[in-house]
């Protein structure tokens, strides 16, 4: 399972990105989790259906049908942006493209949960005191896709 995460609210390119993102996780074979509603989320979800894809939405509120119309199996949970630490609990790697503060958080609880976080067009956190980068940085979205498929891949 790999997570992508971005805003719920994003220009054009942004999505084209995520669209690409969930088009490549589909083909390659794993499911995609988000948050479930609009913009990056949306986006990544249209992308992995279109492939043929399984995608889980862990929505933010109670009510499953706010999901987005791409999202096959919404879990409504009401814990607000809580729900953040479930998406990164559920998923091997993270994708964050884009983003705002949302997306931060789940950047900062992935790595607090030693998962990797590959970043397109995301937030630069430098690197942490031994060296390592916080994110492995990319700059496609095939890219972003090759490299947490690899990471799955490893941990089989």
């Amino acid at each position: 399972m790999i997570a992508v995460c971005g805003a719920g609210q994003c220009d054009g390119g942004i999505a084209a990105l995520a669209e690409m993102v969930g088009r490549g996780v589909a083909a390659g074979g794993a499911t995609l989790v988000c948050g479930g509603l609009g913009g990056v989320m949306e986006a990544a979800c249209r992308g992995a259906r279109a492939a043929g894809g399984l995608t889980v939405g862990i929505l933010p509120g109670a009510d499953p049908a706010a999901a987005n119309p791409d999202v096959l199996v919404p879990i409504a949970t009401g814990l607000g942006e809580a729900r953040n630490a479930v998406i990164v609990s559920s998923a091997e790697v993270v994708i964050a493209i884009g983003g705002e503060y949302g997306t931060l958080s789940e950047i900062a609880l992935a790595r607090k949960l030693g998962r990797p976080v590959i970043g397109l067009r995301t937030w630069d956190l430098g690197r942490a005191p031994a060296g390592d980068p916080h994110i492995q940085v990319v700059h496609s979205p095939d890219a972003a896709v090759a490299a947490a498929l690899a990471y799955c891949k490893r941990r089989v």
